[in-house]
């Protein structure tokens, strides 16, 4: 049995992880789960897999929790930033699954890899925002990283057993979010509610924005050239509606091998706590024939210029990565909550990239500075905005 720490357990990947348990309790234990504000579903949680050890995100988060959970029996409740470090090394744990959304999410993963202990990936800020130190102390330590993410889960099962010199380039698959034909002028009026309409996939409020600006891509491309290690000029993108085919890895000789599968987050998130091994899972197969047809078509950035924007920032490198981070995450918070257009969330992020004069990633400590600035300026931005 295999003893977990989920870092964002109410969010979508959480949640998911959690049916995943679910389904194999002979497999897995659930030690420590972190959330944020949503200690109503947090309680649910504790009720069902018992942890030993919770984190939310403030004091009265902390309170309210420890009314709903009462003490029959009542795990240890923490909060805050130094809660949620807590359950990333609670003693115990096996594996840590990374699923906090932005950059909170960094700290406690490089506790983890730190306490040895290997990560199951979802949180792709961390490898945007501070990829080399991460990806350092994980060789430092001899700990593995799994990916979660779709795409990356992809490329991964793609790459066993095969040679990293052969790889001539990674692609991967964007569904184009529910905006994929709409004209410039059609998307100024894009309203939150219209935004969090994925067609695909089920995901967080924050995620679901990101795919409908193609932001989501940019920093998976980011993210893909940090986990396995080439340029980014060897990582191309291609929309897919249908979201079957999640990635593709091209080699030398032209072969190309894929990864298709349902769009259920299910599937990568168990093969990552099973690895190397595979799980039977209670959804339905894939029908090729049911499907029909499988489209392909190339980005346009003139429409969805966050994914250039990625590429920018990832052959800047540097801070630069981080930057574009941090004001994403600004910008889709203000639009979510009605501040800031559609078009706005990308040029808020291309604003804050061209006023940051990049530097060499040093330590944990720059990158968090260079994010609070990063937001700090973003804010700045959106607050001038007529």
């Amino acid at each position: 049995m295999k003893h977990l720490a989920i870092l964002g357990s109410t969010g979508s990947i959480g949640q998911s992880t959690l049916a995943v348990v679910a389904e194999h309790p002979e497999e897995f234990a659930v030690v420590g789960l972190a959330a944020g504000k949503n200690v109503d579903l947090l309680a649910e949680q504790i009720k069902r897999f018992r942890p030993a050890l919770v984190s939310v995100q403030d004091e009265a988060g902390a309170a309210r929790l420890r009314e709903l959970v009462g003490r029959n029996p009542a795990p240890e409740i923490l909060a805050g930033r130094s809660g949620a470090l807590a359950v990333a090394t609670a003693p115990g744990v096996e594996l840590v699954v990374s699923a906090m959304v932005g950059a909170v999410g960094l700290e406690p993963t490089l506790a983890a890899i730190r306490a040895n202990l290997p990560v199951a990936l979802a949180n792709k800020e961390t490898l945007v925002a501070a990829g080399p130190l991460v990806m350092a102390l994980a060789k430092k330590r001899g700990v593995p990283l799994i990916p979660v993410d779709s795409e990356h889960s992809a490329i991964f099962q793609a790459l066993q057993g095969q040679r990293r010199a052969d790889i001539r380039r990674l692609w991967l698959t964007a569904s184009g979010g529910p905006f994929r034909s709409w004209d410039a002028a059609r998307l100024q009026q894009v309203t939150p509610a219209q935004a969090l309409k994925h067609p695909n996939w089920s995901m967080g409020a924050k995620i679901t924005i990101d795919s409908a600006t193609m932001m989501n891509k940019a920093l998976e491309v980011i993210e893909a050239s940090v986990l396995f290690g080439l340029p980014v000029d060897q990582i191309g993108v291609y929309v897919h509606p249908q979201s079957i085919v999640h990635s593709l890895v091209e080699f030398v000789d032209g072969s190309v091998i894929a990864q298709l599968g349902v769009p259920d987050m299910r599937l990568p998130i168990a093969y990552a706590l099973s690895y190397p091994r595979r799980l039977p899972l209670n959804s339905p197969p894939l029908d090729l024939c049911a499907i029909a047809r499988l489209t392909f078509e190339s980005p346009d950035v003139t429409r969805f210029p966050g994914l250039a924007l990625g590429y920018a920032a990832a052959k800047t490198g540097g801070t630069m990565p981080a930057v574009l981070n941090a004001a994403n995450e600004v910008a889709v918070a203000a639009f979510l909550e009605g501040r800031l257009k559609f078009p706005d969330i990308p040029r808020t992020v291309e604003q804050t990239m061209a006023a940051h004069e990049p530097q060499t990633l040093t330590d944990l400590d720059q990158v968090l500075a260079v994010n609070q600035w990063a937001r700090d300026f973003a804010q700045g931005l959106i607050f001038r905005q007529p």
